[in-house]
C-alpha cells in the first residue's frame, strides 16, 4: 500500500504562551510539533492549574506535540537542534530578538541549510526597531498599545484601567503566526523556498482596535456607542433592540409602553445615540424577571438577548458539546477538557490531539534517527 503524504514537521522553540498555541493549531490539522524544552521544562507546565502535579494550562496549549529536551547552552544540543531543524518544514520561535542569532539558529543561518524552512518569529515589538529588544508580556502590551485606555474609555466611572487576566495579545499574535505559515507553505509550493515571518505582540493587537485606530486621527463629535448590560432578578443580559424590526418586537413584548414613541428611539441611529436611556426602560422590565426568563422572551420576540453566563455553563451546555466546541485530552493525571480548534473543514480532520507530552518523552525517537552514524570498516 502507497504511503501517504508526511505531515509538515514543526520545530517548536516556544514557551509560555503565543508560540504554544500557534503551534498547538498546527497539531490540531494534523501537523507533527516537536516542542523543544530546556532540561526543566516549559515554565507553563508548573502553572496552575494543576493536579497531581500535572498542569492542565500547559496540557490545553501543548496537546498533540512531541517533547524533545535540548541543552542549547551546550553545543551537543544545538548540533542536535541543527540536524533536527534540517528536516524541518516549520520552525517557531519566541525569544526576545538576537536570542537565536547568539545559539547560531537564527533565520540567515538556518535557511542556508534548509531553504524550504518557514521560520516564524513571535515577539513583542517585531525584530526590527528601536523597540525591539524591549521585553513583552501581554499585559504590557495591552498597556503599551492602548487597549487599555480604550476599554477603560467605555466604563463609565473608572478611574483607572480594569486589572487584566485575559491575554488577548498572545492569542491573537499566535492566530496571525499561525494563518501566516500556511501563507508561506502555500508560497513555497510555487517557489520551492521558504521564507521569515515576523509577528509581533503589539501589531496584532493594533489590528484588533479597527474603529479606536480611525477615531484616534479623526475624532468623533460624540463618544463610540457602546452595549451595556442589562439587570435582571439574578444576573444580567445583554440585549441589541437596534434594528426598527428588533425593537417593535421589544415593545409588542412590553406591551407597546408610552416610551416606545419617544422621539428618542424613532430611528436605529437614535437609538444608538440614547442607548442609556432605552436601557433604563429595558432594565425595568428585566428587574423581577430571572435572567434565563428574560433572554427565553426576548429571543422569542425576535429580539436579539443572550444572558450572561460562566465558562463553566457554556462548557456544559448541550449546544456546545453538540458543536464539539470542546474535546478531550489526557496526561498523567487524567482526562481533561480543552477548546478544539474554532473552525471545521470538510477534508481536513481539525480537531485537538489526546496526548499531551511528558518532558523529553520524544528524545530517543526524534532525535536518535538524525545522529550520525559511526564508519563501519569493510
Amino acid at each position: 500500500m502507497a504511503e501517504g503524504p508526511k505531515p509538515i514537521r514543526v520545530v517548536d522553540f516556544s514557551q509560555v504562551m503565543a508560540g504554544p498555541f500557534c503551534t498547538r493549531l498546527m497539531a490540531d490539522i494534523g501537523a507533527e510539533v516537536i516542542k523543544i524544552e530546556p532540561t526543566e521544562g516549559d515554565a507553563m507546565r508548573r502553572r496552575p492549574p494543576l493536579r497531581d502535579g500535572h498542569s492542565s494550562y500547559f496540557g490545553t496549549l501543548n496537546a498533540g506535540k512531541r517533547s524533545v529536551v535540548l541543552d542549547l547552552r551546550t553545543e551537543a544540543g544545538r548540533q542536535d537542534a541543527l540536524r533536527l531543524v534540517e528536516t524541518a518544514d516549520v520552525l517557531v520561535e519566541n525569544f526576545r530578538p538576537g536570542v537565536m542569532a547568539r545559539l547560531g539558529l537564527d533565520w540567515d543561518t538556518l535557511s542556508a541549510r534548509n531553504p524550504r524552512l518557514v521560520y516564524c518569529a513571535i515577539s513583542g515589538f517585531g525584530q526590527t526597531g528601536t523597540a525591539a529588544s524591549r521585553p513583552a508580556y501581554a499585559p504590557m502590551i495591552h498597556a503599551t498599545a492602548g487597549l487599555d485606555m480604550a476599554l477603560m474609555s467605555y466604563q463609565p466611572g473608572l478611574e483607572r484601567p480594569a486589572p487584566t487576566g485575559m491575554f488577548y495579545a498572545d492569542i491573537l499574535a499566535g492566530v496571525y503566526a499561525w494563518g501566516a505559515i500556511q501563507t508561506a507553505l502555500l508560497a513555497r509550493v510555487h517557489t520551492g523556498r521558504g521564507q521569515m515571518v515576523d509577528v509581533a505582540l503589539l501589531d496584532s493587537l493594533m489590528s484588533m482596535m479597527v474603529y479606536e485606530c480611525q477615531e484616534a486621527q479623526f475624532p468623533q463629535n460624540r463618544t463610540r456607542h457602546v452595549y451595556t448590560p442589562v439587570q435582571a432578578a439574578d444576573g444580567f443580559i445583554m440585549v441589541v433592540p437596534l434594528s426598527d424590526k428588533n425593537f417593535g418586537g421589544m415593545l409588542s413584548l412590553f406591551g407597546h409602553p408610552d416610551w416606545g414613541t419617544d422621539p428618542r428611539f424613532a430611528t436605529a441611529a437614535r437609538r444608538e445615540a440614547n442607548w442609556e436611556d432605552l436601557m433604563v426602560h429595558v432594565e425595568a422590565w428585566a428587574a423581577d424577571k430571572p435572567a434565563e426568563t428574560c433572554e427565553r422572551l426576548l429571543l422569542e420576540a425576535g429580539v436579539p438577548c443572550a444572558r450572561y453566563r460562566e465558562v463553566a455553563e457554556v462548557m456544559a451546555d448541550p449546544a456546545t458539546q453538540e458543536r464539539g466546541v470542546m474535546g478531550t485530552v489526557r496526561d498523567g493525571a487524567g482526562a481533561f477538557q480543552v477548546p478544539n480548534p474554532p473552525f471545521r473543514m470538510s477534508a481536513t480532520d481539525a480537531r485537538v490531539r489526546p496526548d499531551i507530552p511528558e518532558l523529553g518523552e520524544g528524545n530517543a525517537d526524534v532525535l536518535e534517527p538524525l545522529k550520525p552514524k559511526p564508519d563501519v570498516a569493510p
